[in-house]
């Protein structure tokens, strides 16, 4: 069901009076009052504005003016989640005077965020030591794949290319199929735009105390070497061996692993603890079967799997998800982006949500303090520059004056 709009905002602009349907603010989200400018782009840095956005930032996007790179070629605005509660504003950074423009409001700003290749803002004069310049409070964040040093950090790459010289790559997959890459999940998202919002809050954090702000470097390769920790830690236990599909996680052992239903459909199971396995061989008939003891032992993985298969196979993947409901035993069907929505959990915490006719991902995390966990809405048609600048803080004076440049748009 799609949500009522939750805001229309009216400016007095010279020629009459409008009403947009500007990307709410709430005094009572924690980043409400929070002011960043984004670099528009693709990947990382989009999620992460969104992600601050959701939580309350007025966040403004900077467009580059008549100029769109391939892969923004490839996306519908209007259908594009990751834009919501965005301020569009196109400028001309190629001239001297957009650039001042450009620097005027980055001068207002509390955090910048950018995903271009190392030095390209520098090329355009918007590089951080010209921004600390006139703003020495100012959170410069910027993510990259490889980072802003190193013998890679002017290379191309995409997320499958990070993954792939962390060694998470190599984890995922069978010894059938070779590394599967797991969408751009890992190293885009977690690795880099997760990374860079924590990066973002903690240097924020700092420049509120101290006054002085200064440059995350968010790298994807750093952000996804973070997140094998506990791989780490279990190698150095030995007790995870350096080979794809071989260990407790990674799809090998039975009782960790996804499974074929008698409709086609998917059931996974996660039943890692003894107790939690205890009741998945209970609710499938198998707690008296001599076999299926030794869960750790990976000689009997291969015949435990022949025998979890089997079974999976009499049934459908709702009839197992229906048998094991409300218990401990960690089996969960393997549902579609269409089932997704629908199912009782994702439902009654609004993980999914239709507004305005667009589905979309709802808040995270959530607050306790937030009187609702509704998102950011989507840039509204009528979104412009001087809609953009007015939310911003501009008054019409110094709107008109940037308009008749016709360096803003």
């Amino acid at each position: 069901m799609a949500s009522k709009p939750e805001f229309q905002t009216l400016i007095i602009f010279p020629k009459g009076r409008h009403l947009i349907n500007a990307p709410k603010q709430l005094s009572n989200r924690p980043l409400s009052g929070i002011k960043v400018v984004e670099f528009a782009g693709l990947g990382p840095a989009p999620l992460c504005g969104m992600l601050l956005a959701d939580l309350g930032a007025t966040v403004l996007r900077i467009d580059r003016l008549g100029q769109v790179s391939a892969g923004q070629a490839m996306l519908n605005e209007k259908l594009d989640v990751l834009q919501r509660g965005r301020l569009p504003l196109a400028l001309d950074l190629k001239s001297e005077q957009g650039k001042a423009l450009a620097l005027e409001i980055i001068g207002e700003a509390d955090v910048l965020i950018e995903g271009f290749r190392p030095g390209v803002l520098e090329r355009l004069g918007l590089g951080p030591d010209v921004c600390h310049a006139k703003h020495p409070q100012l959170v410069y964040g910027r993510v990259t794949g490889w980072g802003q040093e190193g013998p890679l950090a002017h290379s191309a790459g995409h997320d499958i290319n990070y993954l792939a010289i962390t060694g998470a790559l190599h984890m995922i997959g069978n010894q059938e199929s070779g590394p599967i890459p797991p969408i751009n999940f890992v190293a885009d998202y977690a690795g880099g735009a997760m990374f860079l919002a924590f990066g973002v809050m903690a240097a924020l954090l700092q420049a509120k105390t101290t006054g002085q702000g200064q440059v995350v470097d968010a790298a994807m390769v750093d952000g996804v070497n973070s997140l094998l920790a506990l791989t780490m830690t279990l190698r150095g236990m030995g007790m995870w061996k350096d080979e794809r599909h071989s260990n407790l996680m990674d799809g090998a052992a039975p009782r960790y692993a996804t499974y074929l239903c008698a409709d086609g459909k998917h059931i996974a199971i996660g039943a890692l603890e003894p107790q939690f396995y205890a009741k998945l061989l209970q609710g499938l008939g198998l707690a008296e079967d001599e076999r299926m003891q030794e869960p750790d032992n990976s000689q009997r993985w291969p015949l435990q799997r022949q025998i979890f298969a089997n079974v999976f196979k009499t049934q459908s993947r709702d009839h197992w998800a229906k048998r094991f409901e409300g218990t401990d035993a960690c089996l969960s069907p393997v549902l579609s982006l269409t089932e997704s929505p629908s199912y009782a959990h994702n439902a009654s915490r609004g993980n999914v949500l239709t507004i305005d006719g667009l589905q979309q991902p709802g808040v995270a995390p959530r607050f306790s303090g937030m009187s609702d966990q509704q998102p950011a809405r989507m840039p509204s048609a009528d979104a412009n520059a001087r809609s953009s600048l007015h939310i911003w803080g501009w008054d019409n004076q110094r709107i008109n004056t940037a308009l008749e440049t016709g360096l803003v748009r």
